[in-house]
């Protein structure tokens, strides 16, 4: 029972850490780099850490999790270029920009990262990386109800807005702090005539493209290669009115952050010259598939879910006290949802388990998939209670899974090999994991404390942190 409290446990620990981390970064301009006596930079700061911090807007484009595995246009720039430091990702996910650049002016994120247009007004705020893309402004409003009955397309068009000069008198939603609420007042001022423009605090511009599409709202603005996107998800709905002139769209640092801008600056210039930067684009902004994407169930924007198999996960979890999402993540890792997929060395099912494991617990390839996920997270509780209870709430996890797919023997070797060495063997982060990452060199599995020889340790190294990344995007973008 204590070790399923203490499963439990982990979950609020993690919760708790992440958000110390980033009340700390509120601090963390005051760190001096001993060796010169001089302020750090912000770079500085993201290399010591080991992790850049970004934010970015959940939508469909931009940032979701499709069958279990993150995507979106600015996440696959995001990592690409946290690649380029070397360093690990943090995702903040924050669709309100008063808030988003409120978290950067007060350091707890380094960079914000979303579809942001350059203005001077913005450029007073926050200083802009060069453009990543190039877009205008469009107006989306819906077509005729009867549009597909008209004779004609000339029909159609008449109904539209072609000329921004008929927006007087009209009232169109936007985005709360969006760069769109200073082009509609000088639209306003060029046209001579009241554009009411109605800020929604709540809804994003994909949200706000949803409720012209099912006549919520009549009109909204919306950057032109976002809304040709949606005008693929919606029919009835027209995005061939532009607004304004084509304008810049770029990433945003804290006033001052120049290390960090001119990183980000050298890897675009680098990065916008390979056929990666095309293929990425066209994948989230001219793909046809997007269509079907966008509207599968296991998209996580539009339906909700990860995989077929959600509501037994999230059963099975509450059965045993763990958080649905970080079993989910951990069955992905295992199978990616295919119940019928088995390794070379005979581990079967969603949660692969071995032969001798799962007739421990009482299944085997004919049980059920609810049969199957209890017999794992049983096999997951057994291990747990293995481990000496000293191990920090916090770490547990990590030795739980790393044994998960190791065997927990080899990770007791490597608890040996930390001690023996001076390190922490209840620390798995640059510790433990470091020892059973290299036990596969004969120096450190021939070492007189090791037991259990040799061990690939770059498979459960990898298992370990690709897990717990991908539980921090399902606890980004999924209800617990």
């Amino acid at each position: 029972m204590m070790r399923k409290i203490g499963i439990i446990l982990i979950i609020i620990v993690s919760f708790l850490v992440t958000s110390c981390l980033r009340n700390n970064e509120k601090k963390i301009d005051d760190l001096v780099n001993k060796k010169t006596g001089e302020k750090m930079t912000r770079l500085d700061k993201i290399m010591k850490r080991g992790k850049l911090i970004a934010a970015t807007d959940y939508n469909s484009i931009s940032y979701f999790v499709y069958r279990g595995e993150p995507m979106g246009y600015q996440y696959e720039m995001l990592k690409l270029f946290a690649e380029y430091l070397d360093v690990k990702l943090d995702i903040v996910v924050e669709n309100d920009l008063n808030e988003t650049f409120g978290m950067l002016n007060q350091n707890e994120i380094d960079l914000v990262a979303m579809g942001l247009t350059v203005t001077k007004e913005r450029g007073k705020d926050v200083d802009f990386t060069y453009p990543h893309t190039q877009t205008r402004q469009v107006l989306v409003q819906r077509k005729p109800d009867n549009w597909r009955d008209m004779k004609n397309w000339k029909e159609v068009e008449e109904a539209m807005i072609r000329n921004p000069i008929q927006l007087g008198g009209k009232t169109v939603h936007v985005q709360k702090n969006s760069s769109f609420i200073s082009r509609l007042q000088n639209l306003s001022d060029e046209i001579g005539d009241t554009i009411c423009v109605v800020e929604d605090p709540k809804k994003e511009v994909e949200e706000l493209i949803k409720s012209v599409a099912e006549g919520e709202i009549d009109y909204t603005i919306a950057d032109e290669h976002v809304a040709l996107v949606n005008e693929k998800y919606y029919s009835n709905i027209d995005v061939n009115t532009p607004v304004s002139f084509p304008q810049n769209v770029a990433w945003a640092v804290k006033k001052g952050n120049d290390s960090l801008r001119i990183a980000i600056n050298e890897w675009i210039t680098e990065y916008k010259n390979t056929l990666l930067s095309r293929v990425i684009y066209n994948k989230y902004f001219k793909n046809p598939r997007s269509v079907n994407i966008a509207q599968s169930e296991y998209h996580s924007v539009k339906g909700g879910k990860i995989s077929k198999y959600d509501e037994i996960i999230k059963r099975v979890s509450e059965k045993y006290g763990l958080d649905w999402r970080l079993l989910a993540s951990l069955i992905y890792q295992e199978s990616a949802f295919q119940p019928d997929v088995r390794s070379w060395v005979g581990a079967y099912g969603l949660m692969q388990l071995m032969p001798g494991t799962a007739a421990t617990y009482g299944v085997d390839t004919s049980s059920s998939i609810e049969e199957q996920i209890s017999a794992g997270v049983k096999f997951l509780m057994w291990l747990d209670e293995q481990l000496p209870e000293d191990i920090d709430e916090e770490e547990r996890i990590k030795f739980i899974l790393a044994s998960y797919n190791a065997g927990i023997a080899h990770v007791f070797d490597a608890r040996r090999l930390a001690e023996k060495f001076d390190k922490d063997p209840n620390v798995w982060d640059e510790n433990v994991d470091y020892y059973l990452l290299n036990k596969s060199k004969p120096e450190f599995y021939r070492d007189s404390v090791v037991k259990y020889g040799y061990c690939r340790g770059e498979e459960p190294y990898n298992f370990v942190t690709e897990i717990l990344e991908r539980y921090e995007h399902y606890k980004n973008v999924l209800e617990d």
